[in-house]
This record gives C-alpha cells, structure tokens and sequence, in this order.
C-alpha cells in the first residue's frame, strides 16, 4: 500500500521499505517540527501568564509587593479580550521567592481570585468566594508547603496547585471615588513579613506600549524555557516533558538550541499559531452555537478549572482558550441566575464570513437584554486578540455607556466599520480595514432568559457591498 506522506516526507527518498540513509535526517526534522507544534498548543497558558509577567515586572517596574491596575482604554491595549468596561487589578508572584503569600481583601463588591500558571483556578475571592464580598485575609501556599505553625483562625488557606500564580480582581462598584478606595485597600505581602509589610503599591501602565499575547517564533520557547525552570508539571504531563527534551528545554540547562533545530522552532512555533487560530476561530467542539440559528458560541469550551473532560484532559479546549483569552475562573462560566458572568464569542458574520475590519456591520440587541449588572459588545483584533486600536480608542458599546441610543421598543442597534455610520457615533465601534476581528458578548449576572435561551441575540449581519 502506498500512501502519500505530508511536508517535508513528501519527496523522500526511500530504499525499498525503508528510508534511505541519507533520508534519516529529514525524517527526524520532521518528527522535532511535530513536537514543536505540539508543544506549542499544550503551553499556550503557561506561555501566556509568563509573558504578561514580563511585561509587569520589565516594563511597567512592578515588584512582589505591587498591584498592577489597568485603567484607561491605551493600559488595557495590551490584555488579551480585555474588557472595556470594568478596571482589572493583577500582579504575578512565584511562591518559591515570597513563601507563603497574605492577600488582605476589603469588604466591598469585588469579583477575583487566585489561578497558577496553567491558567487553572487556585480560588475564588470577593462576591464569588467564601468571603462573598465580606473581605478578609488570604494565605496562598505552594504545592507541598506546610501551613505555618501560628496561622490563626482569621485566615482562609488557598493551597496553589503551582509555583507561580495570578491574582487578580475586579471592582464591580461603577461609583468611582468607591472602587479606588476599595483597591487601595488591598494588602498583598509574604507571610514571614506579616509584622511590617512594606506598602502595596498600585502601578499603573501609563501609556507604555506594551503586549501581553504570546511571543512569535524561537521567542515564544525562549519564554517557555524560562518559566519552566520553576514551574510545576504535573503528572499528565510527563511525555510533553519528553517533547520539551528533544527540543532542548530542560531544568537547569540553558536552552541554546543550534542552527538546525532554531529554524524548526521557528517553523513550529509559526505552524503552531495557525493550528491555534483554527481551532479558535473555527471551534469544532461539541457545544457548538449557542442558538440553533445563530453564529454566536460560547466562547469559553472548557467545561472546569482543572481542565478536565470525562475520559480525558481539555488540550484542545485549553488550547482554544488561552490563545484568545487569559484567565479562568468558574465564575466565567455561571450557571446561576444573577450570578458570575456569561461571555459569547462571534467569530463570523450571520453568513459564515470572517468579520472583515473594511467593511460595515450591525448588531440588533433586543430588548430586556437578560443581565442583572450590565451587558457590552466589545471588538477584538485577531492578530493580538487585544482590543482594537484605532483612532477613535473604544472597543465596545453597553448598557453602562450614558450616551447610548436606545430604540423605542428598548432594543439597541451597534454598529461596527472603518467609517462612523449615518446614525451618528454613539452606537458605533471604529474597525480597521484590511484587518480581521471578533466580538464578545458579555452579560454580567445573566439571568434566567440568557439560560433558558427565551432571548435571542441578532447576528452581525454585513451591510450590502457597494456597487
């Protein structure tokens, strides 16, 4: 039986029912430029928070005892579908340098918590954790490390299933003046500094350019090395760490890869994006739309924080994921009425066309939109996954927007295109020609309707081509 092989295999060489000799090198080129590709899609979390990490501590001068808050619409440029709407509030730390990590939370209405650094929720804080929204303080401890022996009764234990974690909030106050003081109320320091902690400093961007989607080519291994030096792999994981291996990734060597093998990372690291591209831009999951007539999925395919299916471990799903967003939480995923947050994703347009930035869209919103807090729409370049950065510096429209027009029936027409639209700007999210993006749909606090799918989200629907 003959078979005719893929890439580089195509037109190799054979001596009978084996590859020629002078083949072998081309067969083990390929084999490497596999692995790569996989190992690309199987970091893709580990590799995101490890990025954004750098970005904090190089860029913007955050330390251990920081909080990083992203405020203004140019600070979040560089957040992964970020939303446009609400402040976010973060820092990374690895457990191995501050030991047992304290995080004071304020009473107030907050919504956060604590994940490692496969992206897997460690705890959640504020209205959606044992505190709900009481406050109080947290002790975060890495895997294998005892609690301490005069931990008192006023602090709730998270047990990190990393080394390295994220955490994160959000203000859900829309009063100003009350959300800064609630972020400022936040104290984050090491255990073993518990009688004098140094301040926690709130750091902001500033307008620094800065990215936090994944490195391209050899950079993106370069990244993945260097957190791997103190990261945690978990048992399941024992044959990427093969594949990382024979890719010259391991613990305590330094990752100095030659010409040959440079070039396949390269070339897998850039194959690897496009499979990453596919398979969230074109999901193939089970769950498919979300109604039977409609282009908007849930965007979110991962069925738990831990990442893992019935018979089997979420890659593909992780994978989808974390390369079009960060973080996870269960929260994201409600399943309770006024509670959490419900996030749709659009990918194509009400005919199955990539949404093209030259070209002209809108969105009916009917009315009673079913979200207890408030909805948005907001728009996300393909490339970096980041809000869209145009002239006009908005990415989305919403309930909370005061200038929103707003039909007389209560719907609401957005609109999305390169030119602001007859109607006026209110409604109107600027795009950029010769650029693809997609769209979130947000509700925060979905109610019943969302659930229960009685209310119906319209299509983007493209307006007519000129001519």
């Amino acid at each position: 039986m003959t078979i005719d092989l893929p890439g580089r295999l195509f037109d190799l060489e054979m001596d009978h029912d084996l590859p020629a000799r002078s083949s072998i090198p081309t067969v083990f080129d390929e084999l490497d430029y596999q692995l790569a590709c996989q190992v690309y899609l199987w970091a893709l979390p580990l590799v995101s928070y490890a990025q954004w990490k750098t970005q904090h501590y190089d860029v913007f001068g955050a330390t251990s005892s920081d909080l990083v808050r992203y405020l203004s619409y140019r600070d979040r440029l560089g957040l992964i579908t970020a939303n446009a709407t609400t402040p976010y509030i973060l820092n990374f730390f690895d457990l191995s340098e501050t030991g047992p990590l304290v995080i004071e939370l304020p009473a107030g209405p907050t919504a956060g918590g604590v994940s490692d650094f496969w992206q897997r929720e460690v705890g959640a804080m504020g209205e959606m954790g044992p505190d709900r929204g009481e406050g109080g303080k947290y002790v975060i401890l890495a895997p294998g490390v005892a609690e301490p022996s005069d931990l008192g009764d006023d602090h709730r234990v998270l047990r990190s299933s990393g080394v390295n974690i994220m955490f994160g909030f959000r203000t859900l106050d829309p009063d100003p003046a009350r959300a800064d003081a609630l972020v400022h109320a936040v104290r984050i320091y090491p255990y073993s500094d518990r009688a004098d902690p140094a301040p926690t400093r709130i750091v902001s961007p500033d307008g620094r350019a800065w990215t936090g989607d994944q490195p391209w080519g050899l950079d993106y291994f370069t990244r993945l090395h260097a957190i791997y030096q103190t990261e945690v792999v978990d048992e399941r994981d024992r044959f990427h760490l093969a594949m990382l291996r024979q890719l010259g990734i391991e613990k305590g060597k330094p990752f100095a890869p030659d010409q040959r093998l440079t070039r396949i990372l390269e070339q897998g690291a850039a194959a690897g994006e496009l499979m990453a591209q596919a398979n969230t831009f074109a999901k193939r999951f089970e769950q498919g739309s979300y109604w039977p007539d409609r282009a908007w999925e849930q965007a979110i395919v991962l069925d738990n924080s831990a990442q893992r299916g019935e018979g089997y471990d979420e890659l593909l799903e992780r994978a989808s994921w974390f390369y079009e967003a960060v973080s996870f939480s269960e929260a994201m995923k409600s399943t309770t009425p006024g509670a959490g947050q419900a996030y749709l994703g659009a990918y194509t347009d009400a005919v199955g066309e990539w949404l093209d930035g030259g070209r002209s869209y809108t969105l009916h919103v009917p009315a009673d939109v079913p979200a207890k807090l408030f909805w948005s729409a907001t728009v996300y370049d393909v490339t970096t996954r980041c809000l869209i950065d145009t002239p006009q510096q908005r990415g989305d429209r919403g309930s909370r927007d005061p200038d929103l027009t707003i039909n007389d029936d209560g719907s609401v027409d957005l609109h999305f295109g390169p030119e602001e639209p007859a109607s006026g700007p209110s409604n109107w999210v600027q795009t950029i020609p010769g650029t693809h993006w997609f769209s979130y749909f947000r509700l925060y606090g979905p109610l019943e309707p969302y659930f229960d799918r009685s209310w119906k989200l319209g299509d983007i629907v493209a307006a007519p081509a000129a001519g």
